[in-house]
C-alpha cells in the first residue's frame, strides 16, 4: 500500500513526529518510522512528557535508580527525559547525517515557568545543549516577548533552536529575524553558521478551535440575516491554513532580503516553518485538513501518531501551500467585517497565554506524580 507520508517527501516537506516515549524506543517503533515510514524528526513537549512518564512502569527502575542518588524530584524529571531524547537522538542519527544536518532533529522545551523570563531561557538552553551531548538536539523555546531574545544568543551560541507557541504571522516574522540576527552576531565573531538549525512552529488548528467556538457563539444567540449568517459559517475551519499561507509569503520575502543572502553565502540553513498543532480538532473536518493543505517546499509538519496513520492511508498529497493565497489575505481581513468582527490580534494572544498555560500544567502534574512515586519509592 502506498503510504502518502514518502509522496509528501518528494515536495520539499519534511513530516516529523509529535510524540516520544520509551516505550517507543525500546519497542523498536521508533526505528521502524524512521527507517521505513518516512519520520525524519520527533518534537516534544512537557504534555507529551506527562503522558509518557506519569502512571509507566517502564521508567520505575531509573526513578529509584534517582531516589537511591538523592536526585530531587525535578533531576529524576531531566535524568528520565534526557536519556529518552539521546536515545531518540541516536536513532535519528543517519537521517541528520544523510540530509546533512536538514533533519533529524529531536526537539526538548525548556521548562516553560520560564517561558517569560530571558536569562534563564538562555542558562537553561545552554545547559540543556551541554547536558544532551547530541549535535541533532533542537532546544524549543516559546515565542514570546522574552523568548526571542533568548533564540537570538542561544543561535549566536551555536545551539539548534525550535521555536514554538507561534500563532501571529508578526510573530513568526519576529522569530525568523531574531534567528538572523542570531547567525549575523555567531558569523562576525568570526564562527561557522553552517551547522546551525532551526524551525518556527507554527500552530494550527488551536487557532480554528478558539475562532469556530466564537463563531459558534454568535450563531447559538441568532442571526436573523441569511447574509450574515453565511458570512460567519464562510470562516469557520479556514483561518489556521489561511494563517499559515501568509506566514509562509512571509517567508518568501525573508529569503529574499540582503540580510539572509549574505548569511546563505557563508552556509546558512534557513529557518523552516513547521506546522505544529496538526491533529483536527473537529470531527467533522477532514482528519488530515492540516497536511493536505500545506504541502509545500522548506517546510516541516509534525504529526501526533493519529494524523501520521491517518495521512499514510489518505492524504491528497499536492504543493498547495502557494495555492489560494489571495483568497488567504481575503479571508483575515473579512475577519474585521463588522458582521464577523472577531480581533485576530486578540485570538493570538489568547492562543499565546493558553498554550505557555498547556505546557506548564502538564510539567507540574508530572512533577507531582513523579514526587507521589519517588515517596513510594523512597527507602523509610
Amino acid at each position: 500500500m502506498a503510504n502518502q507520508l514518502l509522496e509528501i517527501k518528494k515536495y520539499g516537506q519534511s513530516i516529523w513526529m509529535d510524540n516520544l516515549s520509551r516505550d517507543l524506543i525500546q519497542s523498536g517503533e521508533l526505528k521502524d518510522l524512521v527507517e521505513n515510514k518516512g519520520i525524519c524528526g520527533i518534537t516534544s513537549n512537557p504534555a507529551i512528557f506527562e503522558k509518557a512518564i506519569a502512571g509507566n512502569v517502564i521508567y520505575d527502575a531509573d526513578i529509584e535508580a534517582g531516589v537511591r542518588a538523592g536526585l530531587p524530584t525535578y533531576k529524576i524529571y531531566e535524568s528520565l527525559a534526557f536519556s529518552d531524547i539521546r536515545n531518540a537522538c541516536d536513532i535519528l542519527r543517519p537521517v541528520y547525517e544523510e540530509s546533512n544536518g536538514l533533519d533529524g532533529y529531536v526537539s526538548i522545551e525548556v521548562p516553560p515557568t520560564i517561558a517569560h523570563d530571558t536569562q534563564a531561557t538562555i542558562t537553561e538552553a545552554r545547559r540543556y545543549y551541554q547536558e544532551l551531548g547530541r549535535e541533532n538536539v533542537m532546544i524549543k523555546i516559546p515565542g514570546t516577548d522574552a523568548g526571542l531574545p533568548a533564540v537570538e544568543q542561544v543561535i549566536a551560541d551555536g545551539i539548534n533552536v525550535n521555536v514554538t507557541l507561534l500563532f501571529s504571522v508578526t510573530s513568526y516574522v519576529n522569530c525568523a529575524w531574531a534567528y538572523i540576527s542570531g547567525l549575523e552576531k555567531r558569523a562576525s565573531e568570526g564562527k561557522d553558521i553552517s551547522k546551525i538549525a532551526s524551525v518556527a512552529s507554527f500552530f494550527l488548528s488551536r487557532i480554528d478551535s478558539n475562532i469556530d467556538g466564537k463563531i459558534d457563539a454568535k450563531l447559538a444567540k441568532g442571526v436573523d440575516d441569511i447574509t450574515v449568517e453565511a458570512k460567519l459559517r464562510a470562516v469557520k475551519g479556514k483561518v489556521a491554513i489561511a494563517n499559515a499561507k501568509i506566514a509562509y509569503q512571509e517567508y518568501k520575502k525573508i529569503i529574499k532580503s540582503d540580510r539572509w543572502q549574505a548569511l546563505a553565502a557563508k552556509g546558512a540553513k534557513v529557518q523552516r516553518l513547521l506546522w505544529a498543532s496538526t491533529s483536527t480538532k473537529d470531527p467533522s473536518y477532514s482528519d488530515v485538513m492540516y497536511v493536505d493543505e500545506l504541502v509545500g517546499p522548506e517546510t516541516v509538519n509534525t504529526l501526533p501518531p493519529a494524523t501520521i496513520e491517518a495521512c499514510a492511508d489518505h492524504c491528497d498529497v499536492a504543493c498547495r501551500i502557494e495555492t489560494d493565497v489571495e483568497e488567504a489575505y481575503n479571508l483575515i481581513e473579512n475577519l474585521k467585517d463588522p458582521d464577523i468582527s472577531i480581533n485576530l490580534n486578540q485570538v493570538m494572544d489568547e492562543l499565546l497565554v493558553e498554550g505557555i498555560d498547556k505546557f506548564v500544567k502538564p510539567f507540574q502534574s508530572l512533577m507531582d506524580s513523579l514526587e507521589t512515586k519517588v515517596r513510594k519509592l523512597s527507602p523509610v
